[in-house]
């Protein structure tokens, strides 16, 4: 599955966090490159790919090999949020229904 998410953090912050928080996963990262990340684990494996988008916003942009909605894309969705909470740190989660 493909996500992608826009937040005004910038593109080191994004893979730092992202490094943080696979890591907790128990995923290891095969690709370390400027703009991009790899990740590898019984959960599956993921590729994490940031751009500058417009002007101050980061592009965030994870394809996972799973189908559905697997434990890996929840984790991913999972991240989003804590990037959300890192960009607006009195962003709270709510359900919304």
């Amino acid at each position: 599955m493909r996500h992608f998410y826009r937040t005004q953090l910038s593109s080191d912050e994004v893979l730092a966090g992202a490094d943080d928080f696979f890591a907790r996963l128990t995923l290891e990262r095969t690709v370390n490159s400027h703009r991009a990340r790899s990740y590898v684990g019984k959960l599956g494996s993921l590729r994490l790919k940031v751009e500058k988008e417009g002007g101050h916003y980061t592009f965030v942009e994870v394809s996972t090999d799973q189908t559905g909605e697997s434990r890996l894309d929840r984790n991913v969705k999972r991240f989003f949020v804590e990037l959300r909470s890192k960009a607006d740190p009195r962003h709270r989660l709510r359900a919304a229904y």
